[in-house]
């Protein structure tokens, strides 16, 4: 073949491709399909890099005419090539905004909140009855001695709750007297007596702990709430009233509550307060005027002052509030039982 149909069949081939290729790219829809008509048009094995290698079998005239046509018609493509895909990344960026818009005027997602647990809540509404009619918190350590949880409480050396069996007593070292886990919140009563002057009105929530087994009714931890007013001529129907009111506010203003006759060493005369709530008489708590001898501990004339303490137990208070029959739910860690009680 001569130079000079080589040159003329060269020159035919690129300009039928670059008639052909802006058709071809305008019809690419994706950025793969324009990448192949890249390779086609301006790669490696293209007519353009053919054309360039075959650019040495012509003569030197020839060659500058068909080197200055390759390179115009691989500049036109590359400059249709080039528009083609900003549009194509144009469109494939608008896509993926679209898809992962954010509307950032639509209400966040707020997390789901925790709850306090239903008997940590109960003693809260309990201990916020009291504090709405003036009286004040105040909480104890669970570790006691015993002059506190029993001899400050008039409760004598040879009564039942002392022993192993009923009490949890601690190896405390060479502390001067026995130490064990408070089977009552009813010490703090003593302590704070200790530290203040009459008038006292306090109510002391907290754990405690006794030698229980563990069934639908007992448990070796449970809370408590006691409560404690002292004053001058505080009477039997101080208590009385006061423990109806807190009963009415608990259950509901039709409550209905008695008192019957019982016997706490620390107070004197001592009674149980039964309430009338969801169609039974429950059990409430216990109560009665401080004896004089818990006064004489704490070093408060038991003939200038008089009042009355009274203690229930928060676990039974939430039970008989929402129904629970056993009080192993109370304590059981599944959450589908907690959640029921949120």
């Amino acid at each position: 073949m001569t130079n000079l149909s080589a040159r003329m069949e060269l020159t035919e081939r690129l300009e039928a491709l670059r008639a052909s290729l802006p058709d071809k790219v305008e019809a690419a829809e994706t950025l793969e399909e324009l990448a192949g008509l890249e390779a086609e048009a301006i790669g490696k094995r293209s007519l353009v890099a053919q054309a360039r290698r075959e650019l040495g079998t012509l003569d030197p005239d020839a060659r500058r005419v068909v080197g200055r046509q390759i390179q115009e018609t691989a500049d036109e493509m590359a400059r249709v090539l080039t528009a083609r895909r900003t549009v194509l990344e144009a469109a494939t960026d608008a896509t993926i905004l679209e898809r992962e818009r954010v509307d950032m005027t639509l209400p966040g997602r707020v997390p789901a909140h925790g709850s306090l647990h239903l008997v940590e809540e109960t003693m809260n509404e309990i201990v916020d009855i009291f504090t709405s009619i003036g009286y004040t918190v105040a909480r104890g350590p669970e570790a006691e001695t015993e002059f506190y949880n029993f001899t400050a409480l008039n409760i004598p050396a040879t009564h039942p709750a002392r022993l192993e069996t009923d009490t949890l007593y601690l190896d405390y070292g060479d502390a001067d007297e026995e130490v064990l886990l408070r089977t009552h919140t009813s010490p703090m009563q003593a302590r704070y007596m200790e530290e203040r002057d009459p008038p006292v009105y306090v109510v002391v929530p907290g754990r405690v702990f006794r030698r229980d087994a563990l069934d639908p009714t007992h448990s070796p931890v449970f809370h408590q709430v006691e409560g404690l007013a002292v004053d001058t001529d505080i009477t039997l129907a101080d208590l009385k009233g006061t423990l109806a009111y807190f009963a009415r506010e608990i259950f509901g203003p039709e409550t209905k509550v008695k008192f019957q006759p019982d016997h706490f060493p620390f107070t004197e005369p001592s009674a149980q307060m039964h309430a009338y709530a969801l169609g039974q008489w429950i059990e409430l708590l216990g109560c009665g005027m401080v004896h004089p001898a818990v006064f004489e501990h704490v070093g408060y004339d038991p003939d200038a002052v008089t009042g009355f303490a009274f203690g229930m137990g928060a676990d039974r208070v939430a039970m008989v509030r929402h129904g629970i029959t056993d009080l192993r739910y109370l304590f059981d860690p599944d959450i589908r039982v907690l959640r029921q009680f949120r």
